[in-house]
């Protein structure tokens, strides 16, 4: 018994030096200074890397992000009010829009 005590702590111990690595290792991506900057950081960071945001940039325009911000409240659940939502799709189509 104490033998798979001791291996369970070990696993998780293991598991959570992993996951503290796999962290570290993500490099940080600043977004672009603007107006909406902080609330889109903010809610989008807490479901993915915002490394998405420029890696997409070059494909979208106001209607592709809106329609990308609605997928994420309706399919994903992404916890996002009508107002964020706005601000997030004004914040986006301003700095991160390669098709005008």
């Amino acid at each position: 018994m104490r033998s798979a005590l001791a291996l369970a702590l070990l696993t998780i111990i293991a598991a959570a030096g992993a996951v503290a690595y796999a962290n570290a290792a993500e490099p940080v991506v600043a977004l672009k200074e603007a107006p909406g900057r902080a609330v889109t950081q903010g809610l989008c960071a807490v479901c993915h890397s915002l490394e998405y945001i420029p890696a997409n940039a070059p494909a979208m325009d106001r209607g592709a992000w809106l329609k990308t911000v609605q997928k994420m409240r309706e399919r994903y659940g992404a916890p996002i009010d009508d107002a964020q939502a706005r601000e997030i799709v004004d914040y986006l189509s301003a700095t991160y829009a390669g098709k005008r």
